[in-house]
Parts: C-alpha cells; sequence; structure tokens
C-alpha cells in the first residue's frame, strides 16, 4: 500500500504539473493574442482629419484642390491666441511642437487655438470617414480631383464640435493679435469669428477612421 501511495501521490504530482504547465502557456499566449491585437487597434485607428469645402448637402465635387489633410490632431500642437508672442514671434515663428506659423496663412480651431496649417490637396484614394455622429462612409478622392461619399452629404460626415478656419490678408496685415479672446470657444456648427485685417474661410472637419492601403487602378 505505502509503494501505490507513492506512485499514486507521484503521478498526481505530475499531473498537476502538467496541468499548471499548459494552463501557464495558455496565458501567455492570450496575452500575447490580446496585445497584438490591441497594438493593430491603436495603428488601426490613429484618427486623421480631413478639412473641407463644398455645400454641406452636396455627396460629389471636383474641388478637391480645396480639401486638405492633418495626419495627427493638430489641436494638442497648437498655440493659444494669449500665447503667441511668447511661442510664436519670440521663437521665430516656430512653434513649440516644432511647426513653422506662416503670418498669411494661419488657422484657428474652435477654442482659439493657432494651428499649423493642413497638407493640400488631398490625395486620391479611398477613406472611411465619419463626423462622430450617426454615419460612417466611405469617400473617394480620384486622382482627377473629384470627390465622392457613397452615403450621406458634407454635412453628415462633419463633426460638427470641431470647428476650424484659415485667416489670410495679401496686404500681410493680419495678425493673431488682432483676434478677440472673448470670441472662444465657438458653439458646434457655428462660424469661426471674425479677425480684423483677415479674410476668413471656414472649413468642415471630418474624420479618418483609415485609408486604403491597396492601390487603386481605377481612380481615374
Amino acid at each position: 500500500m505505502p509503494l501505490l501511495m507513492r506512485l499514486v501521490n507521484k503521478e498526481s504530482k505530475q499531473l498537476a504539473f502538467t496541468r499548471f504547465r499548459n494552463s501557464f502557456l495558455s496565458f501567455i499566449a492570450i496575452t500575447l493574442v490580446i496585445l497584438a491585437a490591441e497594438s493593430t487597434v491603436v495603428n488601426a485607428h490613429r484618427t486623421q482629419f480631413i478639412v473641407a469645402l463644398g455645400d454641406p448637402t452636396s455627396n460629389s465635387g471636383s474641388n478637391i484642390n480645396e480639401w486638405g489633410l492633418w495626419r495627427q490632431d493638430p489641436g494638442p500642437r497648437g498655440v493659444s491666441l494669449e500665447d503667441y508672442t511668447r511661442d510664436i514671434v519670440d521663437n521665430n515663428g516656430v512653434a513649440p511642437s516644432g511647426w513653422t506659423f506662416d503670418g498669411n496663412n494661419w488657422w484657428l480651431e474652435e477654442h482659439g487655438l493657432i494651428m499649423e496649417a493642413p497638407e493640400f490637396p488631398l490625395e486620391a484614394g479611398r477613406y472611411l470617414v465619419t463626423g462622430g455622429r450617426e454615419l460612417t462612409t466611405s469617400l473617394t478622392v480620384t486622382n482627377g480631383g473629384r470627390w465622392n461619399l457613397e452615403e450621406g452629404t458634407l454635412y453628415d460626415v462633419t463633426h460638427l464640435p470641431c470647428r476650424s478656419a484659415k485667416y489670410a490678408s495679401p496686404e500681410g496685415d493680419c495678425s493673431p493679435l488682432t483676434a478677440k479672446q472673448d470670441d472662444f470657444p465657438v458653439r458646434p456648427g457655428a462660424e469661426m469669428p471674425a479677425v480684423g485685417g483677415c479674410n476668413k474661410q471656414d472649413y468642415a472637419v471630418i474624420f479618418v477612421i483609415r485609408k486604403s492601403t491597396q492601390e487603386e487602378d481605377t481612380l481615374g
């Protein structure tokens, strides 16, 4: 009997060890899968931002040269109006985050932050876009300068809380120093405030969830 009990105990320990090892390896494998999936999600969902001009009720147009893209959120990289002199003027026109201020073509957002200019024009391709409300749809931009929404209108994919405008002047006397800080923040959907000495152009802001990475040979 003692020998039998020792054999049973030995087998029980081996079985317990095997189960523990298998459970541990399974835990490691699942953890690695989860980490890889989270990494993929983060990379796939780095939001970019389109600035667009057009009739809010339209779903297509031929003015893609007037559409641009921020490849990263310009807000955290912006400079407040009250810090314009310290952070831009006194730094030879270079913002703390490294972008260069253009006195004849500068941008403001709804909280009164001066932003870097987007890249123009928007590249040809297919984009999954949304306004962060009800509609998410495909935006096609052709090499010929046309754009088309698969569903909805430009208004439907506009993120209303994000307000954005370009300020410029041919005479070069358009300065953030003449902006009124009391005009901010701007309510969702409203026009951006005028700034003395500047011509203003409001833009719709659209969230880009992702862009197709495949070659689109049919884009004409």
